[in-house]
């Protein structure tokens, strides 16, 4: 499990372990991590050259105390002082002992577009809106630059526990993190700056409480999945129902099928109009032209892709939600709700909005809903008494209580911004919560798998590869499942 923790957990953490150690070891631990990175990223580091962007503080020390090491190794060490009268003494100190040397803000960009490796120590976790004027020239340059931009614990300018952006930062190719992540290191819109994070364990692990922000891996997800036993049939595996598509949009019932069949239940029910294209597609769906309580048994419910918003389609949901098993609500579904109705259901209830459909729902804009993630999407959580899985390019899954860590989703692809793919989510989620598994891991489960078979059907890790359809993410979920346990 990959763990995220405030900027006040972490704070107090290192509070408890310098007064373990000696004075200046925590220090000397970061840094010593730090420059193995930034090693490891130049290859050769005698006759490499480093450049240092220094503002005051501790981040500045770090990077300072880094270059030191660096500059012991051969490397040309410059270092660029944004706060001169501020600049940690003791790490100024070594950095000069080692042969390094200092230049002021105004002499720096000749010196950026000539480095190798840039570290970024402007601003600390402790930092808040944007760069300030006199690094904003030097951000650019560094990321105009053929240099390596590396980020001391988060890169300067991003809010290290919302990951919200409201000014100019720096765009880092790595970002060496000390302790634990932290939350704006994982969540968009920060997460784009950031580039590939690396942890650096520095000994704060006892002294950190539970985390706010957490990232299934493939062992957790391995743990999670409903595996059938010797004596399961398709009645003991769950049962999923599903009501998607309408006459105008039966692609959409044919997609949120194909995910729920591929979701580890052992039968799908379907009511609705799209029952002919369904059955065309997947003859072992079972298929009923009524409403949904007269489908039969299920052990959970999926509603709302391509439903519509007509009369129909609300008693539909109206039905649905009378249920008493877990209800998963996307898309149309998802206009067609009261928070009343949604909080006064004693059974489960999973919403999995995109941005537009969140920002609807917590009367709001779409821009503020993606500028601010984490905040939207446990404010909605908490308003409407549900598991909310937040999609986008970071998905994140909060549950209603807030002292559960929301979950963000590690696996994707740019590509999955493609029409039907989240049907097929939404099917694969509503087959795990009726295989019993509980709301949020659900939800956690399902986008993993949903990202990873994205990954697999466009043969990318991040954003390059080839184009994906939805019905191409739905038939790579067999491979995602084996690629979780190894198998």
């Amino acid at each position: 499990m990959r763990h995220a923790h405030t900027v006040d957990t972490v704070r107090a953490a290192e509070r408890a372990l310098m007064a373990r150690l000696p004075e200046g070891a925590l220090m000397q631990r970061a840094a010593a991590g730090l420059a193995a990175a930034c090693a490891g990223l130049l290859g050769r580091v005698y006759g490499a050259r480093v450049v240092l962007l220094v503002g005051s503080g501790d981040n500045g020390g770090d990077a300072l105390y880094a270059g030191a090491r660096l500059a012991r190794r051969g490397a040309a060490v410059t270092a660029v002082l944004l706060a001169p009268d501020r600049t940690h003494g003791g790490g100024l100190a070594d950095l000069r002992a080692a042969g390094g040397r200092t230049v002021t803000a105004d002499a720096a960009l000749p010196l950026i577009g000539r480095a190798d490796l840039v570290l970024d120590g402007i601003v600390g976790i402790g930092g808040k809106g944007g760069l300030r004027p006199a690094a904003v020239p030097l951000a650019r340059a560094a990321r105009d630059s053929r240099a390596t931009v590396v980020a001391v614990d988060l890169p300067s300018g991003v809010d290290a526990d919302t990951g919200e952006v409201t000014g100019p930062v720096v765009h880092a190719d790595v970002t060496v993190t000390f302790g634990t992540y932290k939350p704006g290191l994982l969540i968009d819109p920060a997460a784009g700056f950031v580039g590939a994070p690396r942890l650096i364990d520095i000994g704060l692990g006892p002294d950190l409480p539970a985390p706010a922000l957490e990232a299934l891996q493939f062992a957790e997800v391995a743990a999670l999945r409903p595996v059938p036993a010797t004596e399961s049939d398709k009645y003991r595996r769950g049962v999923v129902g599903v009501v998607a598509g309408s006459d105008r949009y039966p692609g959409a019932a044919v997609l949120a099928v194909a995910g729920a069949l591929r979701g580890g239940a052992g039968a799908v029910r379907y009511a609705g109009h799209g029952g002919e294209a369904v059955l065309a597609r997947f003859p072992e769906t079972l298929v009923t032209t009524g409403p949904p309580s007269e489908a039969g048994r299920v052990q959970a419910w999926v509603v709302g892709p391509g439903l519509g918003d007509g009369t129909e389609a609300r008693r539909s949901v109206d039905d649905v939600l009378a249920s008493g098993v877990p209800v998963l609500v996307d898309a149309d579904g998802l206009r067609l709700i009261t928070r009343e109705q949604v909080r006064a259901r004693t059974a489960a209830t999973v919403l999995t909005p995109h941005a537009g459909e969140a920002a609807a729902l917590l009367g709001r804009s779409r821009e503020e809903v993606e500028a601010a993630r984490l905040a939207s999407v446990r404010e909605l959580a908490e308003q409407y008494g549900a598991t909310v899985l937040l999609k986008g390019s970071t998905t994140l899954v909060a549950d209603p209580d807030r002292a559960v860590p929301v979950r963000v989703n590690p696996t994707g692809t740019s590509w999955l911004a493609t029409a039907g793919s989240g049907d097929v989510l939404s099917g694969l989620t509503g087959s795990l919560l009726a295989a019993g598994l509980a709301p949020r891991d659900a939800a956690s489960v399902g986008a993993h798998l949903h990202g990873l078979a994205a990954r697999l059907a466009s043969g990318s890790a991040a954003s390059v590869g080839a184009p994906v359809s939805a019905q191409d993410i739905a038939a790579t979920l067999p491979a995602a499942w084996r690629q979780v346990t190894g198998g």
